[in-house]
């Protein structure tokens, strides 16, 4: 009987040396894996930090860019400013005045373009539904051979930029006023009567 003891015993010990060196393999196994996933947990918390540093430099960067290009832009306005100035100043008479204006309009006409090549658009207003959202209204006059709550005139221009509105149109709003007079409605009370009390 100690030969059975013995023999189920050795098997006992070959059984459990070998979950041994399964558990030895798999304990390798995930020691590699954990190794692993801290470098990686390093490296990305190095990209992360560098991240950090990077990002205000470059936004400030881009920010520096985009100045620059609508200064750019709009210096051929200034340019031609100048020559209209000059002009206007050794012009006589009706002549000053018409270089003037036609210097005037050349300058608005370049700064809308300029404005248009950076996204922003004029709102279109005058004889539109007034619509909050892209007007501000500055007050309200009545012309009835106006639709109601048309804008008849345009204070100032409203932008916009994408979709986005920097600035709404400052407008007149047509309003019609009804020349209906309401009825009020009759008293019914009587002042005579007095309450009834509890006896």
């Amino acid at each position: 009987m100690a030969e059975k003891d013995i023999k189920k015993a050795n098997k006992k010990i070959k059984e459990l040396d070998k979950k041994i060196e399964n558990l030895e393999k798999e304990l390798e196994e995930l020691t590699a894996e954990k190794q692993d996933l801290f470098e990686q947990l390093q490296r990305v918390s190095a990209d992360y930090s560098n991240f950090q540093k990077r990002s205000p430099k470059q936004i400030a960067d881009s920010v520096a860019y985009e100045k620059k290009a609508v200064l750019r832009s709009l210096l051929p306005s200034i340019d031609n400013f100048e020559h209209a100035l000059s002009h206007a100043s050794t012009a006589k008479g009706e002549e000053a005045l018409d270089n003037l204006i036609k210097g005037i309009q050349m300058v608005f006409d370049h700064m809308l373009d300029a404005l248009k090549t950076h996204g922003v658009k004029r709102i279109d207003a005058l004889g539109e539904s007034f619509d909050p959202n892209l007007h501000e209204a500055m007050m309200r006059r009545s012309e009835p051979d106006k639709e109601d709550d048309t804008v008849l005139e345009v204070y100032q221009a409203g932008y916009m930029i994408g979709e986005q509105v920097l600035r709404p149109s400052k407008v007149i709003v047509n309003k019609i006023e009804t020349d209906e007079a309401e009825e009020e409605a009759p008293d019914t009370t009587d002042e005579n009567t007095e309450p009834e009390q509890d006896s």
